[in-house]
């Protein structure tokens, strides 16, 4: 969450024309930075990135243009914090729901339908990440360096966890085995939001965690 900050006051002592934007006590306040976020969202999603302006993210947010700039320098700064956003929320719930799982291809199973499900639910999301978002090489890096490293970080751990267990074969790179499992819901997502279909997106997880956890090559 942003930090708030008093609105600056005029030498007559009325606040500034921005102040309107603000909480009863002249300061930013969270929601409206929330709702900026989420506005940001739908309208990429919608316009993509470069035919979206700041203009149309306050009008979709009921914000003045002004308060934008009270939060974020830039409209390449508004979308890296939604999606900085979109993967805390999905951090979290990953860990709320992990939590009571104790064997490794349990928590592959629920962090694959997180995933899927979470994105099936917000279509605008996964616009902006499947086609949006690697339009732009810089964007992709700053993105991959902030918060896909620390989801495969995540994968990679259960992973390990399970090799230790030995629920979950040893010997196999759990860097090559998160990339499949990350490379497989990423494409199942392109898919769907490329389809002109309309289907459960959440029910490809199950599918796809028992293929790489048996594998393809028929055992006797």
């Amino acid at each position: 969450m942003a930090q708030t900050r008093q609105i600056r006051k005029g030498k007559s002592g009325q606040r500034s024309h921005r102040s309107g934007e603000s909480g009863a006590n002249g300061l930013r306040t969270p929601d409206k930075r929330r709702r900026i976020l989420d506005a940001a969202i739908e309208v990429i999603a919608e316009r993509g990135f470069h035919s979206s302006r700041v203009a149309d993210i306050a009008e979709r947010a009921g914000v003045a243009d002004g308060t934008v700039y009270l939060y974020f320098k830039s409209k390449e700064q508004i979308l890296m914090a939604a999606l900085d956003g979109a993967f805390e929320r999905f951090y979290q719930r990953a860990k709320e729901e992990l939590a009571p799982l104790s064997n490794a291809p349990a928590k592959l199973r629920a962090l694959a339908r997180l995933h899927l499900r979470l994105l099936n639910q917000h279509r605008s999301l996964a616009v902006v990440l499947q086609t949006e978002l690697r339009q732009s090489a810089k964007f992709l890096a700053e993105f991959s360096h902030r918060e896909l490293k620390g989801y495969f970080d995540l994968i990679r751990e259960i992973i390990r966890e399970g090799q230790q267990a030995g629920t979950i074969r040893s010997g196999m790179s759990d860097k090559i085995a998160a990339a499949c499992l990350f490379g497989s819901l990423d494409e199942l997502v392109t898919s769907w939001v490329l389809s002109n279909r309309e289907y459960d997106l959440a029910a490809a997880a199950d599918p796809v965690i028992d293929l790489l956890l048996s594998g393809m090559e028929a055992r006797p």
